[in-house]
């Protein structure tokens, strides 16, 4: 008898009251790939836009599974697979349908889930790390630049501000008070948004020097008129959110939006990079709140809602 899995599934577009768990078939693995028990799926902004409403959604699409990230246990193997057993213990990004009980994956997009990670974390690594890896490698963020991230407590934000302290980069970033302490830990500079804040920053700078490089995870349009008020060199301004906006400013659009650079391949090779950091802690990952599979719904409300502190996920 096949065995079956629950999964998430967009029984329409529109906001999260269109979300479902249903149960699907979970068969064996085909040709490199492999069957994971899912312990975790990050729920991130990509998992409900895909399902909004907006024009030229095809009803063809529909029931629509959801989730890119995940992390889980290795339950069966498929022909040709080379480097992964029953019982290994895995990260996965990107899937198709991760928000389920148990998934097959293609060998390519695993790693192995570092020890010191719980399953949660461990699922909410690679999609935010290997987005903050692209805005860092496209802007060419090296030792001595002053980076201005804008949403660094978000997901992607904190990563941002991890990685280009780690590269020996100064950093500020934008953040409600409440999470200022946080940024601090992570060796930011912390700022808050609102009115003024172009002048905050100005005012910092006197003492870091001046902003060499900005990164928008927000998209709103202050942090787009900010980056490029304090930036001389705009290919050196990058937002993965600002998307209508880039052109116009001749700023560089990253990801999955229209005309932006999707980064494939340099996303991709940051997978083992972003493992390595986060198993001896020098990358934290924070997660805000777990929900069960069938609560997607409300994962989803959240998210929209935005101010989540690090991720949300869900845990079957």
């Amino acid at each position: 008898m096949a065995l079956r899995s629950r999964a998430v599934v967009a029984t329409a577009f529109g906001g999260p009251e269109v979300l479902r768990t249903i149960e699907v078939d979970a068969g064996e693995p085909g040709p490199g790939n492999v069957v994971v028990d899912v312990r975790a799926a990050a729920v991130n902004p990509i998992d409900w836009k895909v399902y909004a409403e907006g024009p030229g959604n095809d009803p063809a699409r529909l029931p629509l599974r959801l989730g890119y990230e995940i992390a889980g246990v290795v339950t069966a193997v498929g022909p040709s697979v080379r480097w992964l057993s029953p019982g290994d213990e895995i990260i996965a990004w990107r899937v198709s349908g991760g928000y389920a009980d148990r998934l097959e994956v293609s060998e390519q997009v695993t790693c192995r889930r570092p020890p010191s990670l719980s399953w949660a974390a461990a699922s909410g690594l690679l999609l935010t790390g290997s987005t903050a890896v692209h805005t860092l490698s496209a802007t060419g963020t090296h030792d001595g630049d002053v980076v201005l991230v804008h949403g660094g407590s978000g997901g992607v934000g904190r990563m941002v501000v991890q990685l280009a302290v780690l590269r020996g980069a100064r950093v500020i970033a934008t953040g409600s008070p409440e999470t200022h302490d946080d940024l601090r830990d992570l060796g930011a500079i912390p700022v808050a948004y609102g009115d003024g804040l172009l002048d905050r920053v100005r005012e910092i700078a006197r003492d870091t020097g001046p902003v060499t490089v900005a990164v928008d995870t927000v998209g709103s349009d202050e942090a787009l008129d900010v980056s490029v008020g304090v930036v001389a060199d705009r290919s050196r301004v990058a937002t993965i959110a600002g998307f209508r906006r880039a052109g116009e400013l001749g700023i560089r659009a990253l990801g999955g939006g229209p005309g932006a650079d999707p980064g494939t391949a340099v996303r991709e090779a940051a997978r083992a990079q972003l493992a390595e950091l986060a198993a001896d802690g020098t990358l934290d990952v924070r997660v805000a709140r777990t929900y069960p599979l069938e609560d997607a719904a409300d994962a989803h409300r959240d998210s929209r809602a935005g101010h989540a502190r690090g991720k949300l996920v869900l845990v079957p």
